[in-house]
């Protein structure tokens, strides 16, 4: 019987990693939909896997690593034929998530992101510092195998690192948010009604800025502003994923905003604007977030104080707390 239920302990975890390696799969092939040239290297502005793998090991644990480095086999294999240099991106794709996992563990980062040293943390430690260990392997393996031109390392480092930052800033907290989602059984029609407002003014303002050959990608920030202050992260990482997506379409195919710059230029202003938006959605949601959990306990210790008071003294705590004409 106990080696039964270890059997089945183990094919579960077993089959928890063949679906995460799917997953990383499936999202790196949208990744590779958007490909520049950068240094004689292919990458990609964002490489969403780096945030579905930070997201998988925070919730569901470290075990789950060997699920990094199947799903990236997979997608060096769907490219070409496989050689010595695989085992260099697998450890360095495998590497960079690892290492951001146990930094923020070791912090005590909270996944509910309720925090604004969280929000720091993820920032950081998640992507600017975790993703130097893949940027780092991946940029050597091709440097050793002679996949890079003389002087080409440098360029397709920092596009390596700085793809692999934008996915941990964009992709992990659209899904820390949308894991911990829950529907308010009390939810007033007008709150639907911002919600949607705000949904459809994001897609027509991101539309009309990255297909407009004004430089207005600016306008995206008072969205983004709006949605960290009245929903949070919920509301606010969409709006950055929208952003991003039409961004890189944008920049990618040298069109819009990005039509006079080159790849290299357009990159650099594409970083720079999914950067800022990424920045300012999960800071400041992390500082609303906040006060709103500070002002949640005050009035519960407001509450056990006047039950305390009540024990005590029957019928002063109606009295005195909350005073007459706040209860609004």
């Amino acid at each position: 019987m106990v080696r039964t239920e270890e059997f089945r302990r183990l094919a579960a975890a077993v089959l928890k990693i063949l679906a995460f390696a799917a997953v990383y799969f499936a999202s790196a092939k949208v990744g590779l939909l958007q490909q520049v040239m950068i240094g004689g290297a292919v990458v990609t502005p964002l490489w969403p896997p780096t945030g579905i793998a930070l997201s998988c090991l925070l919730y569901l644990g470290l075990w789950t690593w060997p699920g990094i480095a199947v799903g990236t086999l997979l997608v060096v294999w769907s490219l070409g034929p496989l050689d010595a240099g695989v085992l260099g991106i697998m450890a360095g794709n495998t590497l960079g998530p690892v290492c951001s996992y146990l930094m923020l563990r070791r912090i005590g980062f909270h996944v509910a992101m309720d925090r604004l040293r969280d929000g720091v943390a993820l920032v950081a430690l998640g992507a600017f510092a975790g993703m130097l260990v893949s940027a780092t392997g991946g940029g050597l393996t091709l440097l050793v195998t002679d996949s890079l031109p003389p002087g080409g390392f440098w360029p397709a480092w920092v596009s390596w690192w700085v793809g692999d930052a934008m996915g941990v800033l964009v992709v992990t907290p659209l899904l820390l948010a949308f894991r911990r989602f829950r529907l308010p059984r009390d939810v007033r029609p007008h709150r639907w009604f911002e919600a949607a407002a705000l949904a459809a003014a994001t897609v027509v303002v991101s539309v009309l800025t990255t297909t407009n050959s004004l430089s207005l990608l600016f306008l995206v920030f008072p969205l983004i502003v709006w949605a960290a202050l009245r929903f949070q992260l919920a509301g606010a990482a969409p709006c950055v994923l929208v952003l991003s997506v039409l961004a890189i379409t944008a920049a990618t195919a040298q069109t819009g905003p990005f039509s006079r710059h080159s790849h290299l230029q357009a990159m650099v202003n594409l970083q720079a604007l999914n950067g800022s938006a990424a920045l300012t959605a999960l800071l400041l949601s992390a500082i609303v977030t906040e006060q709103k959990s500070i002002r949640q306990k005050i009035e519960q210790v407001c509450l056990d104080l006047s039950e305390v008071v009540d024990r005590l003294a029957p019928g002063e705590s109606g009295r005195r707390w909350p005073p007459e004409g706040d209860e609004q």
